[in-house]
């Protein structure tokens, strides 16, 4: 990566600002229900304070406040939360910018402040030049550690880095050192798991990977629209009509480039999604009926390829792993994954995360993408803004 990092800057005495992801779950009472993502953020805002910086702000957005200042949206959860993990005083900022808060800043003691939601300001989305110059005024350096947003240009993302030396964090760089490898470069032979509800999702993805991947193994609500190009009965199962052609058109450059494209070959199937006492495995999908997860055979097809794989990236479960009947297919591909010791395993973000996590597995991966969009971005072959924007190592003498 040709981008400075953390390590690559001089932090004593400076004033650092730092965008992390800090989008947590909270429940009724405000109180934050998994703090994953504080949790990623730690190794680099603890190098930071180690190196002896004159104040450490911390921003973030939570949630999709849409410009206005909504109580539910409050960053001062992840403020105590930081507080608890650190160790030591966290100042919760009244606002992102403006004189109040340079005041504020200004006369505490606190090295660490949390800025509070950067979307409570439509300028933040907008990328408006001068929301990013009041950011940057807070500080002498710039540090994006959220991956999440790296693929939005925003004022906190990508304005800011008009202003500042910018540099990547730990999270950041991890995430481009393995999912740019799954890129440019993956050990061979390369596997893609592909899941998820809609290929309209994953079209440019599967396309960029036609030209990168050894296999691609589909499963999940999307696999149906193959299926159906192929003429095969899917019954009431998720379509896409107005996907089939494109799904046919891309098994036939796989056919072309020597991919192996592996289909749902067995199904469990349903009377209807809340009909969980109606659960069988079949091989065709009879009228009437609605599939929910790879039958025992497609996951054995599947664990076969997956055997020889060096490089394995998961984006999207391969059957609706939330509800305990349905969830057997994406349970057994996760735990698989989990013995893999030979096999790089990158997990895409989102619901691939999600299923790694409630199956008890997430620690056994290689690693686990903090971004979903933005892995998928990354892995169609995407430029991502907030990492274009980041100084470049020959810029600046290190």
């Amino acid at each position: 990566m040709n981008k400075l990092t953390v390590k690559d800057i001089d932090l004593k005495g400076k004033k650092i600002i730092l965008r992390a992801d800090f989008n947590v779950p909270l429940d009724d009472n405000q109180n934050i229900t998994d703090d994953i993502r504080i949790q990623a953020a730690l190794p680099t805002i603890q190098y930071i304070l180690e190196q002896g910086p004159a104040k450490l702000i911390l921003m973030s957005h939570l949630g999709r406040p849409k410009g206005k200042a909504v109580e539910t949206m409050r960053l001062a959860p992840v403020a105590k939360r930081l507080q608890e993990l650190l160790g030591e005083d966290v100042l919760m900022a009244s606002d992102c910018v403006g004189d109040a808060v340079e005041k504020e800043i200004a006369a505490s003691p606190a090295r660490v402040v949390l800025l509070e939601n950067l979307r409570f300001h439509n300028e933040e989305t907008d990328n408006d030049a001068g929301f990013a110059k009041k950011l940057a005024a807070l500080a002498d350096l710039y540090v994006n550690d959220a991956f999440g947003t790296a693929h939005r240009a925003h004022a906190s993302t990508e304005g800011i880095t008009q202003y500042l030396t910018s540099a990547a964090g730990f999270l950041l760089e991890k995430e481009l050192n393995y999912l740019g490898q799954a890129v440019s470069n993956p050990a061979r032979p390369y596997v893609v798991i592909m899941g998820g509800a809609k290929v309209s999702d994953k079209i440019l993805l599967i396309e960029n990977l036609l030209t990168k991947a050894d296999a691609i193994l589909i499963g999940g609500g999307m696999a149906y629209t193959f299926l159906k190009a192929l003429g095969k009965p899917i019954g009431n199962s998720l379509l896409e009509e107005d996907r089939v052609p494109t799904a046919k058109e891309l098994m036939e450059k796989a056919k072309k480039a020597g991919v192996n494209l592996v289909l749902t070959t067995d199904f469990v199937v349903v009377d209807g999604f809340d009909k969980k006492d109606t659960v069988r495995i079949v091989d065709e999908i009879p009228d009437g009926t609605e599939s929910i997860d790879i039958g025992p055979k497609t996951r054995e097809e599947f664990k076969k390829v997956l055997s020889t794989a060096k490089t394995i990236v998961w984006n999207g479960p391969v059957g609706v792993f939330e509800i305990e009947p349905y969830a057997q297919g994406t349970k057994e591909i996760a735990e698989y994954l989990a013995q893999l010791d030979d096999a790089t395993t990158i997990v895409g973000g989102g619901d691939s995360a999600a299923a790694a996590k409630k199956f008890g597995v997430a620690e056994k991966m290689t690693h686990i993408s903090t971004g979903g969009g933005a892995s998928l971005e990354l892995l169609e072959g995407k430029e991502l803004p907030g990492i274009a924007a980041l100084t470049n190592k020959d810029e600046v003498n290190a």
